[in-house]
């Protein structure tokens, strides 16, 4: 990576750390076929949030503003042609253990739709952020990032700021902070160890979330690019990786995704982001996805108790 932009004098935001800009290889051709190609990728420097937005962060947003969140509001059965109508009320996205091995190929056996279920709730009415309040704020949508990050007078990253940001200026390593998981046995981030969805050894001593900062930092101070959450970035998602036409090796200065018509995914109507870090949920033998490399599309509409965000301060608006 080469480092192009010095620091300005100070932080536009509190704990906001300034990742100067470069040249930097994006993705991988080692795991999988979304990551593709390897290319390099210009950026311009840009302050970035040391940790995810937590729970008590987000409350000052809520409390400040009155927004109510999407999962939090009524559904438009117009939206939903085809949905049950019994079934269309506020809620979200809950995962749950399986009692044991099950087809992978099905995510519906380890995700269920929970009525109530909202960032205040996030496993549902029955539960609550108390005692949470440093941990990352979950069942955000991409809309309720987004409104945060404006009321702050930040933005959300691209996937190229991101994943620069996540890589802590190791060029090409497979984790955020280096080539082995677990380096000297030391845990370093929040995943998924054992055989997912089931069986979950705790090995990092989480079984869900963990209060941001927990873990050691990557080479720029960062927390928490790989696993806990996953994050929201501005960016449509598109199978393959953006580059130049006439530099296959390259990308535009500052690269964007697709255009939101290109960007859906599995037959679904609605337009998908790039999500980056992976989650807690994350594991070798369902979501090696814990890896600055790595991402995976999200649909605007969907919230769940695994994805939540940071927030950036570019030079150049993007």
């Amino acid at each position: 990576m080469t480092n192009t932009a010095p620091a300005p004098a100070a932080p536009p935001h509190a704990d906001m750390l300034w990742i100067p800009g470069g040249r930097f290889l994006m993705g991988s051709d080692a795991f999988y076929p979304e990551e593709s190609p390897t290319h390099t990728v210009p950026v311009d420097g840009f302050w970035i949030d040391r940790c995810t937005v937590t729970n008590k962060q987000f409350s000052r947003f809520v409390d400040d503003t009155g927004y109510v969140t999407v999962a939090e509001r009524p559904l438009d059965p117009r939206a939903y042609p085809d949905a049950d109508p019994a079934v269309l009320v506020p809620g979200s996205l809950v995962f749950h253990r399986t009692d044991g091995p099950v087809d992978l190929r099905d995510f519906s056996l380890w995700w269920s739709f929970v009525p109530g279920a909202s960032w205040r709730h996030p496993l549902g009415p029955e539960s609550s952020i108390d005692g949470l309040e440093d941990h990352p704020v979950v069942q955000v949508a991409y809309e309720d990032a987004e409104s945060y990050a404006l009321w702050t007078g930040k933005q959300l990253p691209t996937e190229a700021q991101w994943e620069f940001a996540g890589r802590g200026g190791l060029e090409g390593a497979v984790y955020a902070w280096g080539d082995e998981f677990a380096p000297g046995g030391t845990m370093m981030a929040n995943t998924w160890q054992g055989e997912f969805p089931w069986e979950n050894l705790l090995t990092d001593g989480y079984e869900r979330t963990s209060p941001v900062g927990t873990f050691p930092p990557n080479g720029y101070g960062l927390h928490d690019m790989a696993g806990n959450v996953w994050e929201w970035t501005q960016d449509w998602f598109a199978p393959g990786r953006e580059a130049d036409p006439d530099k296959p090796c390259c990308a535009p200065q500052n690269p964007r995704g697709p255009a939101p018509d290109d960007s859906y995914e599995f037959g679904s109507r609605i337009p998908r982001k790039v999500i980056k870090g992976g989650s807690h949920l994350c594991a070798p033998n369902y979501c090696l996805r814990y890896r600055p490399a790595a991402r995976s599309p999200e649909a605007v509409d969907t919230s769940t108790s695994h994805i939540g965000f940071r927030c950036v301060v570019p030079v150049t608006p993007a």
